[in-house]
């Protein structure tokens, strides 16, 4: 058998499948417990995920974790959710008129620079020990505290309603969802995050990652990386 060697490794993370999906996926590959990665993306995201195997690397994660994302994000306008995308159900919030471009820019001017973001109630952020989702699944009550982040740039890609389609450049700890929830509520018209692609971490980009269903035992050692 193959011995599987020990580094680094780009992931470009499939859609539906969540960050413990991905992690899992590599134990199997490789044999191997001491996988982790370098921040999580939900389910209904994809894009590119840093991945460490072995305990060398697992121990340098924590470096990593901080670094700025940038992501593509597509907001849908007139309806709102729970989870502020689609993993719950969506909502129709809005009957008005469709909104010009104009108006959303000058809404998205609202977004830029250091601001007060509040995490979605189904997050893995932790409430007195327990992850938010789980107390959001059970209905109870409580307010996600807000924590100040940072939005570099944030650049209306497209725009065809009720689709509006942005390039985020932002800090570590960043909730898109929460971005896209805010949004609508500026706009007044409500809205969630339809789909989101992660495609750079700091200077390592979605373009150098490594689809997940390409990695087999047979070659992982190739994808592996001793540094970033």
């Amino acid at each position: 058998m193959m011995e599987i060697k020990t580094g680094f490794i780009l992931i470009d993370k499939p859609l539906g499948l969540s960050s413990h999906g991905v992690v899992n996926y590599l134990r199997r590959v490789s044999g191997l417990k001491r996988i982790g990665h370098a921040g999580t993306l939900d389910p209904l995201a994809s894009g590119l995920m840093i991945l460490a195997v072995g305990r060398e690397y697992t121990k340098q994660l924590g470096k990593l974790i901080k670094l700025d994302k940038e992501y593509q994000a597509d907001i849908y306008l007139g309806a709102t959710s729970p989870s502020y995308d689609r993993e719950q159900e969506v909502i129709p919030s809005y009957n008005g008129q469709r909104l010009k471009k104009t108006q959303i820019k000058q809404a998205v001017l609202n977004y830029s620079g250091p601001i007060e973001q509040r995490p979605p109630i189904f997050s893995a952020k932790k409430i007195q020990g327990q992850r938010a989702y789980r107390l959001a699944r059970r209905a109870e009550a409580f307010t996600p505290k807000t924590q100040t982040i940072n939005i570099y740039e944030i650049k209306i890609t497209s725009y065809r309603w009720p689709h509006l389609k942005i390039r985020v450049k932002c800090s570590s700890g960043t909730y898109i969802r929460s971005l896209a929830h805010d949004l609508g509520q500026t706009l007044g018209t409500g809205a969630y995050l339809y789909d989101l692609k992660r495609t750079k971490i700091n200077g390592f980009s979605l373009k150098k990652a490594i689809k997940l269903k390409k990695i087999q035992a047979k070659n992982l050692n190739k994808y592996l990386k001793n540094s970033l």
